[in-house]
């Protein structure tokens, strides 16, 4: 997965405990349009793309999500969670560039950002083709004690 840019309320959100790595619930969602780190702060500040074709609206809940040190004794906490793919069916969807975190347990406020990624381009998944997230074995948030 290319870096992942963290939304400015996601430290608070987290801090607060509005945000829980461990227990809550998250979704990955896509959108063609540059999301604002600054000022976006929940899932309906983000312009998602049109639900169709294998694209479904509010985006994929994630799996096998998992907040855990490194190794013993490291003091490096890593969230991560499994690749998260999209495969197009009875047509094409997209055109997508961004791919956006959001925690999708809390009310209040609802569907608060963790973060996004720019894969580079905007693509358009065609008829038959798949779309997929690589997290890679290093996770999405890796956190180290000072």
């Amino acid at each position: 997965m290319a870096t992942l840019i963290l939304f400015d309320e996601y430290i608070k959100y987290q801090l607060d405990g509005t945000i829980d790595l461990d227990t809550d619930s998250f979704k990955m969602a896509l959108t063609n349009t540059l999301p604002v780190a600054a000022t976006d702060t929940v899932f309906t500040d983000i312009t998602e793309i049109t639900a169709e074709n294998g694209y479904t609206a509010g985006g994929d809940a994630l799996t096998s999500v998992t907040l855990e040190e490194s190794g013993a004794g490291t003091g490096i906490w890593v969230w991560s969670f499994a690749d998260q793919t999209w495969t197009a069916s009875g047509g094409s969807f997209g055109p997508y560039q961004y791919v956006v975190i959001y925690d999708d347990t809390p009310t209040s406020p609802a569907d608060p950002l963790v973060g996004y990624a720019d894969r580079g381009s905007a693509a358009t998944t065609n008829n038959g083709n798949s779309f997929t997230v690589d997290i890679g074995a290093n996770g999405v948030i890796r956190v180290q004690e000072a």
